[in-house]
C-alpha cells in the first residue's frame, strides 16, 4: 500500500514513521514534508503546498496511491477531502462541513449546546464595541478566542480587563471577523484523540500538552511545547465518563447534522479539582505535539486502524494494543517563538540523540547542502519512552542536551504535573 501524508510538521513525521511500521505500507510520500521525512527510509518528499489540491491529486494518480492521510487543519477546512473523494482517491480526514468542528469555534460551540455536551459558557462577537460592553459584567481572568484557524495561538487567557480588551483589538486587527469570549475554567487540561468511522468512536491514549511558552506554565500560548502520554489524570472511570458524556454525544451531534465523519476527533478538556469536566475545544485532526507522544506507544497497525475507519468497521476491529510504557515529548523551538521565529540555523546532534527509546521528530526543518536547518517556530520534538515517567523525562532531556542550534529554546519542566502526582 502506498500512502500520501499531507503536512510538514512533527505530527506528519510521526504519522509517516508509524505508517511505515505497518507491513502493508510499502512507501510514503510526504507533501511537502521536512528534513526528517526526507531522510526516512521508504519515504519521499514532494514539494507542493498543502492546499495545492490539483497537484496532490495528480501525484496520487501518478503514483497509484492507495490512501491519503491529512495532517494539518488548513487543507481539511478548505475541503481537500471533498476534492480528492470526487476523484475516487481515498482520504482519511473529515470533509469541509465536518472540519468546521475546528475551523469555527462558534459552530463547534453550537454543536456542544445542541448535544448537551459540558462546556464553558461563551458569547460570540463580530465587533469590538459589543465585546467591550460584554466584558463590563465579567470578572478576569477571562478567555478570548479567535473564531477561526490560528495555528494553536488564537486563545488568550486575559488576567485583567485591560488585557482582555487588548486581546480583542489584536484578534480583530489580525483579520478575524468573529471571536468568542468564554468563562475561564481552572483545572488541568487533557487531550483525548479519538478515531471514528462515523458510527463508532474510540479514544487513543489520553495525553497532556503544555501550551504556555515558559516554565511553570507561564507566558504566551503556543501550539504546544511538549506532551506526555498516557495521562495519569485520565483514570478508567474518567475515560468512561468522557466516552459517555463527550465522545458519543459529539458523534451523535454530527450525525444529527447529516455529517458522515471519518477521521480523528480531538477533544481538549478541562478537568477541575472537583472532578467535573468541560470541553474547551475540538480539533478535526491529530494533535501536535500529542501525536508525537501517543503514536510511538501504539502497537496496533496505524494503517489498519485508518482503513477500519474508512470502511466503517471500527466497531468490529480488535481492541487497540499499546506498549506497556509511557512517553514524554519535549519541543525545541527557535528564538522568538511564538512570535517571529529565526530560520536557517544549522542543527547538530540529532543522530546522537536518537536511540532505541528516543525518537526525534522534525517539525520545522529543511535539508540543504546535506545540512539540516531550522525553518520555523517549533523545530523538533524529542520523544522518549520508558517504564516510568521519571525515567522517560530523564531520557528525553538527556537527548535534548545532545542537540544544538543557535537560539534553541525549550521548556525544562515538561511532565512536571505528572511528577507531582508520583
Amino acid at each position: 500500500m502506498k500512502v500520501i501524508v499531507i503536512g510538514s510538521g512533527g505530527r506528519e513525521h510521526a504519522l509517516a514513521y508509524k505508517l511505515l511500521q505497518s507491513s502493508r505500507v510499502t512507501q510514503v510520500f510526504c507533501i511537502p514534508g521536512n528534513a526528517g521525512t526526507a531522510t526516512l527510509e521508504r519515504c519521499q518528499n514532494v514539494s507542493l503546498a498543502v492546499d495545492h489540491f490539483e497537484g496532490i491529486a495528480r501525484v496520487a494518480k501518478e503514483q497509484q496511491i492507495d490512501l491519503v492521510v491529512v495532517g494539518p487543519e488548513l487543507p481539511l477546512s478548505l475541503g481537500i477531502t471533498d476534492y480528492l473523494q470526487e476523484q475516487d482517491i481515498r482520504v482519511f480526514g473529515p470533509n469541509k462541513l465536518a472540519a468546521q468542528l475546528e475551523a469555527s469555534k462558534s459552530w463547534a460551540k453550537s454543536l456542544m449546546y445542541d448535544a448537551n455536551i459540558p462546556a464553558a459558557h461563551s458569547s460570540n462577537f463580530t465587533d469590538a464595541e459589543s465585546a467591550y460592553s460584554y466584558l463590563q459584567d465579567k470578572e478576569a481572568p477571562i478567555v478570548i478566542k479567535a473564531d477561526g484557524l490560528a495555528a494553536g495561538k488564537g486563545v488568550i487567557v486575559a488576567q485583567t480587563q485591560a488585557e482582555a480588551k487588548q486581546a480583542i483589538d489584536d484578534l480583530f486587527a489580525s483579520g478575524f471577523t468573529k471571536l468568542l469570549i468564554e468563562d475561564y475554567l481552572e483545572g488541568e487540561e487533557l487531550s483525548v484523540l479519538a478515531l471514528t468511522d462515523g458510527m463508532t468512536i474510540r479514544p487513543l491514549l489520553p495525553a497532556q500538552d503544555h501550551k504556555r511558552i515558559g516554565d511553570g506554565d507561564t507566558g504566551k500560548n503556543t501550539g504546544g511545547m511538549g506532551a506526555y502520554s498516557p495521562s495519569p489524570l485520565a483514570t478508567p472511570e474518567l475515560m468512561e465518563r468522557i466516552q459517555q458524556e463527550v465522545l458519543e454525544p459529539t458523534l451523535q451531534g454530527l450525525k444529527n447534522r447529516g455529517i458522515d465523519y471519518r477521521g480523528i476527533i480531538y477533544v481538549g478538556l478541562m478537568i477541575t479539582s472537583s472532578g467535573s469536566l468541560k470541553v474547551l475545544e475540538y480539533n478535526c485532526r491529530f494533535g501536535d505535539p500529542e501525536t508525537q507522544a501517543i503514536l510511538p506507544l501504539l502497537d496496533t497497525s496505524l494503517a489498519e486502524l485508518i482503513l477500519a475507519c474508512l470502511e466503517q468497521r471500527l466497531g468490529e476491529f480488535p481492541d487497540i494494543a499499546w506498549k506497556d510504557e509511557v512517553s514524554v515529548c519535549v519541543v525545541l523551538s527557535s528564538a522568538g517563538y511564538p512570535d517571529e521565529s529565526e530560520k536557517g540555523k544549522v542543527i547538530k546532534g540529532i543522530a546522537q540523540a536518537e536511540s532505541e527509546d528516543v525518537r526525534v521528530f522534525h517539525a520545522a526543518t529543511i535539508l540543504k547542502d546535506d545540512q539540516i536547518l531550522t525553518d520555523g517556530g517549533r523545530v523538533l520534538g524529542v520523544t522518549a519512552m520508558a517504564k516510568s515517567f521519571d525515567a522517560a523525562i530523564e531520557k528525553a532531556y538527556q537527548a535534548v542536551n545532545l542537540i544544538q542550534f543557535e537560539g534553541m529554546y525549550y521548556r525544562h519542566d515538561i511532565g512536571h504535573r505528572v511528577l507531582a502526582k508520583v
